[in-house]
């Protein structure tokens, strides 16, 4: 992706090196927690935050220097955001309607959001309640080494489904959704989760579309290396690797196919309108 130089988004808090008293840290902890969240949906911060308070607390020394190495991600994620912006401004003008940008949160170890306290072992996450999306840039070194998936836009596609989520509670879909928790079971609500995690995934290929048709940026095998990403945290794959074993009713993000053909239509469409991943009366 050629992002060197181009605009950069202001919609970036930078909350990086302050640690949080409720952090969990790095090691055995914070993978245990990754793995939780990742293959069965439910964020474990909250339980293993408890057992973080009885154990000594970790320090991380971070450096006050404004040219760390981090700060290239950081750039690069402003980048990201401002073509996010630029995009969706556009392509809500075109529906009629006023595109508000969402910030962008860079933490170290764990933050607090809108909704609520959360470590880095949550991933990447979008709050509704705020408007914000939280990401711990270490994330980005997992997302290659752990799930082998390099590149920068496989990390472009992260920002651009979590803006995906942002889209979504601008349309009013993530409010039908709330509405919905309150009276489905567990197993039908997850079915929604998915078609929710699903559509994210269209929308950061419709992004990917105009990326390219209207600003010309993506090198040859950047969408490969974000179908790359959204094959490595299927939620089939992640379970099989985790457990032996693939538990279709636990599934809250979509297999890796599922997840591969949303992002793939949206790019190959650029219409905003063929994103119905759930189907006819699902949020009715």
């Amino acid at each position: 992706m050629q992002w060197f130089g181009r605009r950069e988004s202001d919609n970036v808090e930078d909350n990086r090196g302050g640690g949080g008293r409720f952090a969990l840290g790095g090691g055995i902890v914070g993978i245990v927690a990754l793995a939780i969240y990742y293959f069965t949906g439910i964020d474990a911060s909250q339980l293993l935050n408890q057992v973080a308070t009885n154990t000594q607390p970790q320090t991380e020394q971070r450096a006050n220097d404004p040219k760390a190495p981090e700060d290239k991600q950081k750039n690069f994620v402003r980048v990201v955001l401002a073509d996010t912006e630029d995009i969706w401004t556009k392509l809500f003008s075109d529906m009629g309607k006023t595109y508000e940008k969402p910030h962008l949160v860079l933490f170290t170890d764990a933050v607090r959001s809108g909704c609520g306290n959360a470590s880095s072992a949550t991933g990447p996450f979008y709050c509704p309640a705020d408007a914000k999306v939280y990401i711990d840039l270490s994330f980005y070194d997992e997302l290659q080494n752990r799930f082998g998936a390099a590149g920068d836009f496989a990390q472009a596609y992260v920002i651009a489904h979590e803006v995906g989520h942002h889209v979504q509670n601008l349309l009013g879909i993530s409010a039908k959704m709330d509405q919905a928790r309150n009276h489905l079971s567990e197993k039908q609500y997850n079915k929604l989760s998915v078609k929710l995690e699903l559509q994210a995934d269209f929308y950061a290929g419709v992004w990917a579309h105009y990326e390219q048709s209207l600003k010309k940026v993506l090198d040859p095998g950047d969408i490969e290396e974000a179908l790359n990403a959204a094959n490595a945290i299927g939620d089939d794959r992640l379970q099989k690797q985790a457990q032996g074993r693939v538990e279709p009713d636990s599934f809250t993000h979509g297999t890796s196919a599922q997840r591969m053909y949303w992002f793939k239509k949206g790019y190959e469409t650029g219409d905003i309108n063929q994103g119905d991943t759930f189907g006819n009366g699902d949020l009715e």
